[in-house]
């Protein structure tokens, strides 16, 4: 069952919203009223995904581009601004791992400075880019950031060193922005452990895994997370500068 949220006449910018977490929040904002404009580097599948909502009767705008890149990231977030007219959330989830495979922490050799470099910017200083862009927009409207940081912040590894150390500072500038954005704007983040989606790296088998490890005994999916990211935008009120863990209880 999904929780019913009002959000008539809220704005929201949802980055890396093709697929997976991204596109369960989109389609959750929008089913529940708001505007919201949808980023991805991948334009087809974007275009799909903008297309297949608009069908049903959803307000979504696609507004792609590379969040690797500070000055793309500004263009993508006046380019939100253009289209919304406002911003009431903003939802950073664009983050890749840039490998197929996990990499094992032991291999360092694989830890190239482009490596480091692709995944430094994409998963951690993508979301300093947008907010730092749109928190004029955020302080007038009092609104909300939620980041979608990962369960690997917390120990366990992720896809690599790398990853993992991003995530780490993605739960750090969580704290932060929501020190220097206050009172005007909370920010916080969520955790995401197993995720049922079509992530570029692969973990295996995760559903023997997650029978095996997760007291809930399955993969989370998309739509689970999105609910988590929904209520931190509209509710929580009293809520800022925290990282919640989702992840059917893995980290017990």
């Amino acid at each position: 069952m999904t929780i019913a949220f009002n959000l008539a006449g809220r704005r929201a910018l949802v980055t890396g919203s093709a697929n997976g977490i991204g596109l369960a929040t989109a389609e959750l904002l929008a089913r529940s009223g708001a505007q919201v404009a949808m980023n991805d580097l991948s334009f087809t599948a974007l275009d799909e995904a903008v297309t297949r909502m608009r069908a049903d009767g959803l307000v979504v705008h696609a507004v792609p581009g590379d969040l690797g890149r500070a000055e793309s990231a500004t263009l993508v977030a006046s380019g939100a601004l253009a289209v919304l007219g406002g911003l009431d959330f903003l939802v950073n989830n664009a983050g890749a791992p840039f490998t197929r495979e996990p990499i094992p922490a032991a291999n360092l050799d694989a830890m190239t400075d482009d490596f480091w470099d692709r995944i430094l910017k994409v998963n951690l200083m993508s979301a300093f880019w947008m907010v730092r862009a749109l928190a004029p927009a955020l302080r007038a409207s009092r609104g909300a950031v939620v980041n979608t940081v990962s369960t690997a912040a917390f120990g366990g590894g992720g896809s690599s060193i790398a990853y993992a150390t991003a995530k780490t500072g993605l739960a750090g500038l969580t704290r932060e922005l929501a020190r220097g954005l206050a009172p005007d704007v909370r920010v916080n983040g969520i955790a995401p452990g197993y995720v049922n989606s079509a992530w570029e790296c692969s973990f295996g088998d995760v559903e023997s895994a997650a029978r095996a490890t997760v007291p809930l005994a399955r993969v989370g999916q998309p739509a689970e997370y999105a609910e988590v990211i929904a209520y931190l935008c509209e509710g929580a009120r009293y809520v800022t500068g925290e990282v919640i863990v989702v992840s059917g209880g893995a980290r017990l």
